[in-house]
Parts: structure tokens; C-alpha cells; sequence
């Protein structure tokens, strides 16, 4: 299923998302291209949504566009198709969303479902942060500079999520590195946490 944005041009998508405010429909997107993964659970009963996690993504490593990371997280990535793959035969993973290198936004699980993006990991000494937290994907890596359109897109969904869930702070904000620690590395050193937080004071400011 997709979002009714998902069959119209980019620049058509971009203007959803830098100039309108981005609303859930029963957990999904507006604006996301809807592309469902089958790596989910349900969340546990009576647990809050309080924590948002940045990770970032690139298949093969370092090589952006196409559709790797879209088939990696619905189960449906060729192994054979490049010798990076392989170690990712057996994996089962999916975050909520990914911000591709333009922007453009693809959900892969509800809000309200528990998508597998942390692994073991723990914050604020609770542990499992699948559990409470929305996993965000950004395409790049630890290295390499991240797009003015990623930051813009991230910042929007940000300041959405911490409206929808007033838990969601500033200081819940976090990388994959800081659950993880010593396991995790990503959003890495390219990514501008300064930017991040000034752009999300900015769209805060404007609604």
C-alpha cells in the first residue's frame, strides 16, 4: 500500500515535507512512501514511545540510490548480488523510516508497531530500546557528509514526532552509537547533532 503521494513526482513529495505540517494516519506518514516490512512485533502493553533513534544506512556500504535498502528491510535483498551481502543472508531488520539522500521518505513499520532497528541496546539504564523507541534511517554513513534535504526532512519528522509524543525531548533524541556503545557507531561523526537541534527549535518556532 502505498501513501498518496507515492505515484507523483519527487519535487511534489519534497514540498509535503518542507512545507506542510506531516500528520500520522494510524501510525503511518503522510508524505512516506508506504513500504510495508514483515520485520515487526507488537509493542509491550502499557510501554511509552519516549525515545527517538538516528541510524544511518547504505547498500553496498558507501553507494547510495537503488533499492537495496528497501529490499534489505522487506526480506527480499538478492545476497548474490554483491559480496557484501552475504553477511546480511540471515538478518531480519527494519526501521520505522528512511530519509534517502534527497529527502524522499519510505515507512517500512507503524509508529505503533515495534520495529527491530536497535538490537541489544539500553537507554537511561532501560533496556530494549525497540521497545519505546522510533527507529529513523538516514541514507549515508559514519563519514560522509549528510544532504541539506536529509537534515531538513529529519528535522520536520522530528519536531511532528516530539508533538505526537510529548515524551520525545530533546535530550531523547540519540544515536544508535549512545544505546549501543562499543557495538554501534552510526549516525557517526558527520552527522551535525548542533544542526539537527537548531533546525527542529526552527520548525517548533513556525507552528
Amino acid at each position: 500500500m502505498h501513501s498518496v503521494y507515492a505515484n507523483i513526482g519527487y519535487d511534489n513529495r519534497v514540498k509535503c515535507v518542507t512545507e506542510f505540517t506531516m500528520k500520522q494516519e494510524q501510525g503511518w506518514w503522510c508524505g512516506a512512501e508506504r513500504c510495508p516490512s514483515p520485520n515487526y512485533d507488537t509493542r509491550p502493553e502499557h510501554v511509552e514511545i519516549d525515545l527517538l533513534v538516528i541510524h544511518n544506512i547504505s547498500l553496498p556500504p558507501g553507494q547510495y540510490g537503488g533499492q537495496c535498502i528497501r529490499d534489505f528491510f522487506c526480506n527480499q535483498l538478492d545476497c548474490d548480488a554483491h559480496p557484501y551481502f552475504e553477511q546480511l543472508r540471515d538478518m531480519h531488520v527494519s526501521a520505522h523510516l528512511l530519509i534517502e539522500r534527497d529527502g524522499n521518505l519510505l515507512q517500512f513499520v507503524s509508529f505503533d508497531e515495534r520495529a527491530w532497528h536497535a538490537g541489544q541496546s539500553s537507554f537511561d539504564g532501560v533496556p530494549d530500546c525497540n521497545n519505546y523507541s522510533i527507529g529513523i534511517e538516514l541514507e549515508g554513513t559514519d563519514q560522509a557528509a549528510y544532504t541539506d534535504a536529509q537534515y531538513t526532512s529529519l528535522a520536520r519528522i522530528s519536531a511532528q514526532l516530539m508533538q505526537d509524543y510529548p515524551a520525545i525531548t530533546a535530550s531523547r533524541i540519540t544515536g544508535h552509537c549512545d544505546i549501543a556503545p562499543g557495538r554501534k557507531t552510526d549516525p557517526g561523526e558527520a552527522f551535525d547533532w548542533s544542526q539537527l537541534h537548531e533546525r527542529i527549535r526552527g520548525v517548533q518556532q513556525e507552528t
